[in-house]
């Protein structure tokens, strides 16, 4: 998925460019100071265990019902898996009370409104990152992965302006990367969050007699690739 950047309008693209400099500028911060942003995240952690949050509790603003946290999957045994070249990934939420602009969790057969708004969380997007704290990757997962709320991909599109984790800890410079990390990409991840409903429905035409949503041979629903120095390249000549 090639993103042509002449089809965004001046204002999408002046956001993204902001969002571009803060990055730019934490990523400086951080390398200057001995770290970068993996190595801001594992601070919270006593072993980086395959599997386990970091931190445990997950971090979470609750101005913005913003939510992430990282983790790390096991290595396939073949080698070609989509996160094998990845140190880990960051899995990006908002929860229900961040849901604006009349969203609702999509009717699926199987859900249950919860008494609690609060405990309705729609994933955002998934950020791979190699181990000297570059994002590498994008993309999204199937519901059972994160155990989201199902919202449709316009609904979580419209939250984007959204996702901001404006707090100190664990790490203020990792919050401010993360957070434009999603503006900087804004465009790329509301095509891939279309292409996600896109894939689960066709996964359920062609597997009827499943759950789709919960059926372990879907897991990642779309992906991309990124480079985070070309992307930011490309972006300033387009300006």
């Amino acid at each position: 998925m090639k993103l042509n950047l002449k089809t965004l309008s001046p204002e999408t693209l002046h956001n993204m460019h902001h969002a571009a400099q803060v990055v730019g500028e934490t990523m400086r911060v951080l390398q200057k100071s001995g770290s970068n942003t993996v190595g801001e995240i594992l601070r919270e952690a006593d072993e980086f265990t395959a599997w386990e949050h970091i931190p445990a509790e997950d971090v979470y603003d609750p101005d913005s019902a913003s939510q992430y946290y990282y983790h790390a999957h096991e290595k396939s045994a073949t080698g070609d898996g989509i996160h094998d070249d990845e140190h880990g990934h960051f899995h990006t939420f908002i929860r229900g009370p961040g849901m604006k602009y009349g969203a609702e969790p999509a009717p699926l057969p199987d859900f249950i409104m919860p008494a609690d708004k609060g405990e309705l969380n729609t994933h955002i997007i998934g950020i791979g990152m190699d181990n000297m704290g570059v994002p590498i990757r994008l993309f999204t997962v199937n519901r059972w992965v994160t155990g989201e709320t199902w919202y449709k991909a316009e609904d979580v599109i419209k939250q984007l302006d959204t996702f901001e984790i404006d707090l100190s800890v664990p790490s203020w410079p990792l919050n401010l990367w993360l957070s434009n990390i999603v503006q900087l990409y804004r465009p790329q991840i509301e095509k891939l969050i279309q292409e996600r409903d896109e894939v689960v429905t066709a996964w359920q035409a062609e597997h009827p007699d499943v759950n789709a949503y919960e059926d372990r041979a879907l897991e990642v629903t779309s992906y991309l690739n990124i480079n985070l120095l070309e992307d930011i390249n490309a972006l300033e000549a387009a300006l």
